[in-house]
């Protein structure tokens, strides 16, 4: 792909492909606007049009057209790559050698689906008594119903795969597409069709819900997992609430899709809904992609703490601050809440709570207390749940929450061993695509050391790319003499040597948990050796 991602660079200024997004003004060479992400008060976002990179000072971001619309929209790299290779009229199934019916074979998909989506819209302009069901009963107005594509699948078991093969589309293609049953016709029928989109907007699937009762069907029907659908990945609702989960700078996850609907019709555009509310690693990759603030709107039913749990030991990993809704007026839910006044559901997500701490009070009201049984399993839950937690501020805010709470020392808590769960998370793991997680020191340290004639024996820079770099000096050391840039790499040094010291402390101290657990004592005393230097040279 390497050669599509050029050829699509040399198609595309940069300055174009991030002028979609926000203002930018001549300054000389480059380009300045302000910053998408942070509070600037002058611009402090810089675009090379020779280089072809841009760099955010305020937020410490930075790369290519690719990265950019990454954070933006919030997508993978090669969702990036798609929708900057169709602005380019690039082709990138010429770049795919054996993936080049693959990728055909998908993109039929995607338009089987999209046509699917356009017969059921047209369905529900037909269907009088539907109308009245999506209009009257679920209090939807035009608006909405042409926002999320809403329409109606027919009760004719074959009436989208007869007009589907009318245009031309296979029996496999509508297969894979995930549009039959295992009978060959229609999976969906006499249903509200609510198409499921990826972040650009795609079709890739539907979510349907039934009109007339039938005990013998789901009151929801989705589409099974296909080459385009894959529940663990797919957010609900993210493609028409990104752009508000940009200005307001937090996303609402309810529970379900109808949630969504609702919610984005009472005024609070930031939400969406992932799949069951199973809240995945992928999920969270995406949403801190635009935002580290999400609040969940979950019920405080057994589903919703198990769900709230999952997410709980994952957020952290991600420097996530995740909180729960919970004020529904005495309401069950938000789409009760939402009935009632669309306004209290403006309101209740703007009151909110840390999910740990509320998770705590439902362990709180789970286990009795006063019982030693009760006081035990406790302190284990909330223990495994705050030994997640990666912040050494935040857990020890929590650590003392709970031991005070319990009537014991905090040193009692600490110690207090738990058995590991049977599946351990893994470590956040940049993926392919993903903007490198490098600190502003680091990056400007890298940029004095290749551009400044500057020289650090036995110090070994972080890889940034020289484009990005030569922005940041441009921007920030050029003018400066070299006794100034010295000076200033001296100071840059001492905070990245801290850094990577306050990294590797917290390396050392999962590496002490896992030792704990395994009970080797001997791992244990020398790791925390190992600590204790560190931790002079912190103090130093």
């Amino acid at each position: 792909m390497e050669d599509a991602k050029e050829e699509i660079r040399a198609r595309l200024a940069v300055e174009d492909v991030i002028g979609q997004y926000i203002e930018l003004k001549r300054a000389g060479r480059n380009f300045k606007g302000h910053s998408p992400w942070g509070t600037d008060k002058t611009p402090s976002f810089m675009v090379s049009p020779e280089k072809g990179i841009w760099h955010d000072f305020s937020s410490n971001k930075g790369g290519d057209i690719f990265t950019f619309v990454m954070e933006m929209e919030g997508c993978t790299f090669r969702e990036a790559l798609e929708k900057l290779a169709q602005q380019a009229g690039v082709e990138l199934k010429r770049y795919s050698g054996d993936d080049k019916k693959m990728a055909q074979h998908k993109q039929r998909l995607y338009d089987a689906l999209e046509l699917t989506t356009k017969y059921y819209q047209y369905c529900l302009t037909k269907n009088k008594a539907v109308m009245k069901y999506v209009f009257y009963q679920r209090n939807l107005n035009k608006a909405t119903v042409a926002q999320f594509r809403i329409g109606y699948a027919p009760k004719s078991g074959r009436a989208l795969v007869e007009f589907l093969t009318k245009r031309g589309f296979n029996k496999k293609e509508i297969e894979d597409a995930g549009l039959v049953n295992r009978l060959g016709g229609d999976l969906f029928k006499g249903r509200m069709t609510v198409p499921l989109m990826d972040v650009s907007g795609r079709v890739i699937g539907f979510t349907a819900r039934i009109i007339e009762k039938d005990e013998n069907s789901p009151k929801y029907l989705n589409t099974p997992e296909t080459l385009l659908y894959n529940k663990g990945r797919h957010i609900f609702g993210l493609s028409q609430a990104k752009d508000a989960i940009r200005r307001s700078e937090f996303v609402v996850v309810v529970e379900g899709n109808m949630d969504v609907i609702s919610s984005h019709q009472a005024g609070v555009a930031e939400a969406v809904a992932t799949a069951g509310t199973a809240m995945t690693e992928m999920h969270l990759k995406s949403f801190a992609r635009m935002t580290n603030d999400i609040r969940l709107a979950y019920d405080g039913d057994e589903a919703g703490v198990k769900a709230a749990e999952r997410a709980i030991s994952m957020a952290s990993k991600f420097g996530i601050f995740l909180s729960v809704i919970d004020d529904y007026h005495g309401c069950k839910d938000a789409d009760e809440l939402i009935q009632k006044d669309p306004k209290l559901w403006q309101q209740a997500t703007q009151s909110y709570r840390p999910a740990l701490e509320w998770l705590l009070e439902k362990y709180e009201g789970k286990f009795n207390l006063r019982t030693e049984k009760g006081f035990a399993e406790y302190a284990a839950e909330a223990k495994r749940l705050i030994d997640d937690i990666e912040d050494a501020v935040l857990r020890e805010k929590y650590e003392r929450m709970v031991s005070e709470r319990l009537g014991i020392s905090l040193e009692a808590f600490r110690a207090k061993k738990v058995a590991a769960p049977k599946k351990k998370l893994k470590k956040n793991v940049a993926v392919q695509g993903d903007v490198a997680k490098i600190s502003r020191a680091e990056k400007n340290l890298a940029a004095l050391l290749k551009y400044g004639d500057v020289k650090l024996e036995g110090f070994e820079a972080a890889k940034v790319d020289e484009g990005e770099l030569s922005l940041i000096f441009d921007e920030l050391y050029v003018k400066l003499g070299k006794n100034e840039r010295e000076k200033e790499a001296q100071i840059l040094l001492a905070k990245v040597e801290r850094e990577r010291m306050k990294a590797e402390r917290e390396e050392l101290a999962e590496a002490i948990r896992v030792a704990e657990e395994a009970e080797d004592d001997e791992k244990v005393d020398e790791l925390m050796r190992q600590m204790q230097a560190l931790d002079k040279k912190l103090v130093h």
